[in-house]
């Protein structure tokens, strides 16, 4: 979506996902009426974890329109909680009452749950996937001469979102770019009595937080090559590194130095705040980008996060998430189907005008903001993978708490970036890849 769960489960869209734990009797009690149901409504069955936001019109969308091509084929749409969407999903398929397909985040995500997965390269044909973006990120080892577990939803970013009519009430010339010039863009703002950033839970409600890993993407950005990112995952950059504990403390200092909402940790509905004004700059994914210019048109910007010494030259985008066919699904040649369709023009079209990016080459966004986030790698702007898709689940679960916690000044940062390595060195050894 780019967003976990219990141990390397997360959840969300992309992105926030985390597992609560639950009573196992409680998930498959849940699963067996969910799987009852879904047989009964349907031929095929998807599940997905997108809340209310803009992927899950879009999904309900391409069933629409897929099930006026294919009249004999029904569809039945299974949201699902996002705060335990994988854990659902794992004893759905245990119980064998799994769906047909469903929603999978790409990245470690689609490596973890690969035992629940089809190959989907034999379901569909070699020319579609050869258009689609990212599939690296779906395969298996990503490596993509192996097994693909999902076929790409659309292209995402890690984002920033600014108010241009509160920018220049505060005088705010120019977008930040660095450290120096948030600090900057901040005290003008404050001065004009403007919130300068709003945290707080969004629409996905993977969380009653923020999700820390947009910010994480980019503080990594900040001062590492994107190259050096594996290290973080297979032990080679410790968490308790001074360069990304000196990020971590420069990024809690936005909270302690008032540049945010002081509730930062109860705040929700940011969206709904910043529609109404209430703030000049959240941090989400593009997912909510539609959402969002249909209330402040012109007025909305969108900005990579100044996370940085140095003028910021990192984006985070990636496909964030797909959709997978299930190895326990009876009827994988309808769900292949709607995935030739969910490829095809009339498929990425749709997407592009619910305000997605096509994760298909040469079909475009049409949000009009969308033609600066994709042409910054023309401007020399790297690609970061978000950093939640390629660091281990436990570690996605612990940044959940000690981040959040750090931003809010209630734990040290220190000590929160070595509850990190703590939970990296109780990894597995198989996991320390």
């Amino acid at each position: 979506m780019s967003r976990h769960q219990d141990a390397m489960a997360r959840v969300p869209a992309r992105k926030p996902r985390r597992l609560k734990s639950l009573l196992a009797a409680a998930i498959f009690s849940a699963v067996g009426c969910l799987g009852t149901a879904a047989a009964q409504a349907g031929d095929i069955t998807i599940w997905h974890n997108y809340g209310t936001e803009v992927n899950a019109t879009a999904l309900n969308a391409l069933v629409t329109a897929f099930e006026a091509k294919n009249p004999d084929i029904k569809v039945n749409v299974v949201s699902q909680p996002a705060d335990n969407y994988f854990a659902l999903l794992t004893a759905a398929s245990i119980s064998h009452k799994a769906p047909d397909l469903a929603v999978m985040w790409t990245g470690l995500f689609d490596q973890k749950y690969a035992h629940l997965l089809a190959d989907v390269k034999p379901l569909l044909a070699a020319s579609d996937l050869a258009q689609m973006k990212g599939l690296k990120w779906a395969s298996e080892d990503f490596d993509t001469s192996k097994a693909l577990y999902l076929v790409p939803f659309e292209d995402q970013f890690y984002i920033g979102f600014y108010n241009k009519a509160l920018f220049k009430k505060a005088g705010v010339d120019a977008v930040p770019t660095d450290w120096s010039e948030l600090a900057d863009a901040c005290t003008k703002l404050r001065a004009a009595g403007i919130l300068p950033m709003l945290y707080g839970s969004d629409s996905q409600a993977l969380s009653s937080e923020f999700y820390p890993f947009y910010d994480l993407s980019y503080l990594v950005a900040g001062v590492y090559p994107a190259g050096d990112l594996p290290g973080l995952a297979n032990g080679k950059i410790p968490w308790t590194d001074p360069k990304l504990v000196s990020q971590v403390t420069k990024w809690a200092n936005l909270h302690a130095s008032k540049c945010t909402n002081p509730d930062v940790l109860t705040s929700t509905d940011i969206l709904t705040k910043f529609d109404a004004g209430k703030a000049a700059m959240i941090i989400d994914g593009n997912w909510n980008l539609q959402q969002l210019y249909d209330k402040l048109g012109p007025d909305l910007g969108v900005f990579p996060l100044p996370f940085s010494d140095t003028p910021i030259k990192g984006v985070v985008q990636m496909p964030g998430d797909g959709i997978s066919v299930l190895k326990s699904s009876d009827n994988k040649k309808d769900a292949a189907a709607f995935l030739t369709f969910m490829m095809s023009g009339d498929g990425q079209n749709i997407l592009s005008k619910a305000g997605l990016i096509p994760a298909r080459e040469g079909y475009k966004a049409t949000n009009p903001l969308y033609a600066g986030l994709l042409g910054l790698s023309d401007q020399g702007y790297t690609k970061y993978p978000m950093i939640d898709n390629v660091i281990q689940g436990p570690l996605v679960d612990t940044g959940q708490s000690v981040l959040n916690t750090a931003f809010a000044g209630q734990t040290p940062v220190p000590a929160a970036m070595q509850k990190m390595q703590q939970t990296w060195d109780n990894l597995p050894a198989s996991e320390k890849k």
